[in-house]
């Protein structure tokens, strides 16, 4: 008896193993703080703490990625910092973004820099990205505004 409700509850947990397996979402595209740079200020531009950078590679149907570096005296301090870039419904132009792809935003508390984030499909859309960082008491934002058409 002892057994078989021994068996039971393995069968029962690999049996719930198994579907999260089966159920985990696949995998967001591989981004990385390189390749041809599309967008880059630093911030405030006298003295820069904060910088953010848009980067593209032509994998994936275009792929950018955005990082929020520290920089100055910033650098190497932890200090929380976040990015985030969304693909945007617009091939051309400026203004704001009609967002068709958002990454996830990467919000920690780092010494160098947030990121990666990226999307994909972005050979003939524009992009918009949005950095922050919290240092020595103050908030620097940067944001892009739309990029890369």
């Amino acid at each position: 008896m002892m057994l078989r409700k021994a068996f039971g509850a393995l069968l029962a947990m690999l049996t719930f193993c198994t579907v999260l397996v089966v159920t985990a979402a696949p995998s967001q595209a591989a981004v990385a703080c390189s390749g041809t740079i599309t967008y880059s200020y630093a911030y405030p531009p006298s003295k820069p703490v904060a910088e953010l950078v848009i980067y593209y590679n032509s994998s994936n149907g275009g792929t950018n990625s955005a990082c929020m570096y520290h920089r100055g005296a910033a650098y190497g301090s932890s200090a929380r910092t976040s990015v985030q870039i969304a693909r945007c419904a617009e091939t051309s132009g400026t203004g704001s973004c009609t967002a068709t792809a958002v990454s996830t935003k990467d919000n920690a508390d780092y010494l160098y820099y947030a990121g990666p984030r990226g999307v994909t499909g972005t050979a003939n859309n524009c992009v918009d990205a949005y950095g922050e960082m919290d240092w020595a008491g103050t908030t620097y934002w940067i944001h892009s505004g739309r990029q890369g058409c």
